[in-house]
């Protein structure tokens, strides 16, 4: 994939296949979430916000990356959690930085104050790219859940609006 040319566009439900194989890949790696399996097409789309979801699309989906509310409460209304995955034939080659250079532009003209996201400190490549896109860690969470039996510690990372005063 070249970047440069690359179209990154709104997902739809027709794109769930593609999504869901690319979550998987990351599934399997171990070190991308604590899930252990793709959910439902219908579980997914109750959990993540419709008008903040973006695929990257070369010949094919090659990556994707979508926002969770982190609560119900309106004074969190500006906060989110984010998620991005990378087809593994496409991964360090610029896509994960064009769809987070996308999802800030969209979640700064809507309004979102904060993207979080937690990530597994072995994930190294997550991490540099999300520092690359103005993430700072702000704390780790220690044995913060098991995967496989194992308890793993994530890295709590946020991103602040440049446009917040």
């Amino acid at each position: 994939m070249n970047p440069s040319t690359s179209v990154i566009r709104p997902m739809t439900a027709a794109d769930w296949p593609a999504v869901r194989d690319i979550y998987e890949a990351g599934i399997a790696t171990g070190n991308a979430t604590f899930e252990t399996s793709a959910p439902t097409w219908p579980r997914w789309d109750a959990t993540h916000l419709t008008e903040h979801r973006l695929i990257a699309v070369d010949d094919a989906i090659v990556g994707w990356a979508a926002l969770s509310p982190v609560s119900d409460r309106c004074v969190y209304g500006g906060v989110v959690e984010h998620s991005i995955y990378i087809d593994p034939e496409h991964r360090c080659r610029g896509v994960g930085r064009v769809l987070l250079d996308a999802r800030i532009a969209s979640t700064e003209a809507t309004g979102i104050w904060t993207i979080q996201t937690g990530i597994f400190p072995e994930n190294s490549p997550s991490l540099a790219l999300h520092e690359r896109c103005g993430s700072r860690i702000i704390g780790r969470r220690e044995r913060i859940g098991q995967l496989h039996g194992t308890w793993r510690d994530t890295l709590l990372l946020e991103r602040r609006s440049q446009v917040v005063s």
